[in-house]
């Protein structure tokens, strides 16, 4: 039967690979490297150095599949993204069908397959379709918020209190509820519309590369700069990935 390992590869440092990961990526017949166009071609790039350094087994194949875009015209969030994910799917059941019958194929995941990525979801509906049998397993990688707190230097819970993962779109929704807020997939910038004189931010873009920007403080006080900051930050690169999060309160206060 295949097998699938879907990789974590960290946030942009080939050095955030484990050795778990070395291992599944040299135990695979093919891995599979993700293009997204043009303006995406970093994110593409840094996949190709990863093997091109971690790579050892002679006869491993590098196969590049170009990711459809989401449509989102006349639909609402979870159909454009069912969709999507079901357009993938009809990809990755190719990809995964031209393995050989006992051969191996790696997906490498940005960040970690189990946090805010769908890879894990899409496998699930190829092999639900029933068209090529094979297994699966994940091998976890470092997220962007463990990069990001190392970035800042900080905890990202304050003692005893709870944290919160969400969305920027579902921030715009709820407002800030947690002491901890991390905020992720935020093309909104929904924390400039958080008033809150007690909130601090810790934001980061790019983070583990060496295009690295990070920016704290009172939240009132700097979110115009970071708005300034990632826009600059995205003429220049065509893309960005960032990530932050939200703070109020101290440790030891109730």
């Amino acid at each position: 039967m295949r097998h699938i390992h879907i990789i974590g590869v960290g946030t942009g440092n080939p050095e955030h690979l484990t050795i778990q990961a070395i291992n599944a990526m040299n135990a695979a017949d093919a891995v599979f490297i993700p293009t997204k166009g043009a303006a995406k071609a970093d994110l593409a790039e840094i996949r190709r150095e990863i093997c091109e350094r971690y790579l050892t087994r002679e006869g491993v194949r590098i196969v590049e599949f170009e990711v459809p875009k989401r449509a989102t015209k006349d639909r609402s969030y979870v159909q454009s993204v069912d969709d999507w994910h079901a357009a993938i799917a009809h990809i990755y059941e190719g990809l995964i069908g031209d393995l050989p019958e006992n051969g191996g194929g790696a997906f490498l995941v940005w960040g970690d397959p189990s946090l805010y990525d769908s890879t894990i979801r899409i496998i699930e509906r190829v092999r639900d379709a029933g068209a090529c049998p094979f297994d699966y397993h994940v091998v976890p990688g470092i997220t962007s918020i463990q990069a990001l707190a190392a970035s800042h230097r900080i905890p990202v819970n304050l003692v005893g209190k709870p944290v919160e993962i969400t969305t920027g779109r579902r921030l715009t929704e709820t407002g800030l509820t947690h002491e901890s807020t991390v905020v992720m997939l935020d093309g909104e910038q929904a924390f400039s519309k958080i008033n809150d004189p007690e909130a601090e931010i810790f934001w980061g873009a790019y983070l583990g590369t060496e295009n690295e920007v990070i920016r704290s403080g009172r939240l009132g006080d700097i979110a115009d700069d970071i708005l300034r900051l990632r826009a600059e930050e995205r003429q220049r690169h065509g893309w960005i990935m960032d990530i932050y999060l939200l703070r109020k309160g101290r440790d030891f206060k109730e």
